[in-house]
């Protein structure tokens, strides 16, 4: 629970500071956002499977925004970086909507 609070409170703090991206981070803005993404879908998942950590959350959330922006990273140093960010899109995406499809089937019973 205090995790999404502390999620919540970060979303409130963002809106109402406006922060700027430096330009050399935003093309990993995007990828940040989704890796974040797939681990709140994860960690919601978890929570209705009754097996939620919030320790696991945490690192779940930082790992898979560290990992995401590593690749983006490494496909710019080699001059492929759209095809290595499509695939990571592609797979988070993936993730999101099969965590997406098992929460609601905990919320429908279907």
């Amino acid at each position: 629970m205090i995790a999404v609070l502390g999620l919540l409170a970060g979303v409130v703090v963002g809106l109402l500071l406006k922060p700027d991206v430096p330009t050399p981070f935003v093309p990993y803005l995007p990828i940040a956002v989704v890796a974040a993404l797939d681990a709140v879908f994860g960690a919601l998942r978890a929570f209705l499977d009754g097996i939620f950590d919030d320790k696991v959350f945490v690192v779940s959330f930082v790992s898979n925004v560290l990992i995401a922006a590593a690749i983006v990273f490494l496909g710019d140093k080699l001059g492929v970086g759209g095809q290595l960010t499509t695939g990571v899109i592609v797979v988070l995406g993936i993730r999101i909507f099969s965590n997406a499809a098992a929460i609601r089937r905990h919320v429908f019973h279907a």
